[in-house]
């Protein structure tokens, strides 16, 4: 399998001048095309940091995060930008759905700023939908659906632009048992069927078996 995602000597600080906290130390990394990732560690380990980097919502202090060969922290913000919205998908803990938009309309928001038809979006979201097995809750609001309902209208929004690349920060961080094992059948399914890479940060052994390599990071290192 080829390289997707090469973390070369990555560094993260932040801080100012004799303040400086090391978020990450010399991180070396690569994650395969068709991979799932567990990203484990204790709060404050790094796992985000990494994450957001790998997103380019984050740019690393020293050292080099490629995605599909491409050093991401060079892009500009515009192309940055659009970068993301074309090949990464991301789902986050607290699901940030829009309460004023139905599930079907917080799942077509990030293809308005794609040139797809009126049609063609309807086609994309009901097919997103579908996937998470939401089709019959598309004109519920946020307000209608249970938290695991919630992330996988979140998940039906990161996948509905055919993103290569899903990045997951604590995706069951706020969901009981039976709902986060709901969310992880969705991620599996995803990534077995449908061939997405997926790197998945959790504080939960039980998200973590579900994924095909697990790396353990600790006060900013990767370890063994």
């Amino acid at each position: 399998m080829n390289s997707l995602i090469e973390c070369i000597d990555l560094h993260k600080y932040y801080g100012h001048d004799d303040i400086q906290v090391t978020a990450l130390d010399d991180i070396n990394m690569d994650i395969k095309e068709g991979e799932f990732v567990a990203l484990m560690g204790p709060s404050g380990s790094g796992k985000s940091t990494l994450l957001h980097i790998i997103a380019g919502i984050d740019r690393p202090s020293k050292g080099i995060c490629k995605v599909a060969g491409i050093d991401i922290a060079t892009l500009s913000e515009n192309d940055l930008a659009q970068w993301r919205n074309q090949y990464v998908g991301f789902i986050f803990q607290t699901f940030n759905l829009l309460p004023v938009l139905t599930a079907f309309e917080n799942v077509e928001l990030p293809l308005l700023l794609t040139k797809l038809t009126a049609r063609e979006r309807e086609e994309h979201v009901k097919t997103a939908l579908d996937l998470v097995e939401l089709s019959d809750r598309a004109d519920h609001y946020p307000r209608q659906l249970s938290g695991g309902q919630e992330q996988r209208v979140a998940i039906a929004r990161a996948i509905v632009t055919d993103p290569s690349l899903i990045l997951a920060d604590e995706p069951t961080g706020d969901l009981d048992a039976h709902s986060a094992e709901e969310v992880m059948k969705v991620l599996t399914l995803l990534n077995q069927s449908m061939k997405k890479t997926i790197v998945m940060v959790t504080h939960d052994p039980r998200s973590a078996k579900y994924a095909s390599v697990v790396h353990h990071l600790d006060k900013g290192f990767l370890v063994p």
